[in-house]
């Protein structure tokens, strides 16, 4: 396991570009989920003023 953990004596590389990459796409999902609830809201307040027209 820690030949593994060691990645051939590049472990100093490896391990902050996956937790780098893991950050990453975490900001961007929550970033993506964000836009679609403003869009959704956006596009709700637009029904809605069309419905009081």
């Amino acid at each position: 396991m820690s030949e593994f953990l060691a990645m051939g004596g590049y472990a100093a590389f490896v391990w902050p570009a996956y937790l780098i990459s893991v950050l990453v796409l975490g900001v961007l999902t929550y970033v993506i989920w964000r836009r679609g609830r403003v869009l959704k809201q956006r596009l709700q307040a637009l029904k809605d003023a069309k419905k009081t027209d």
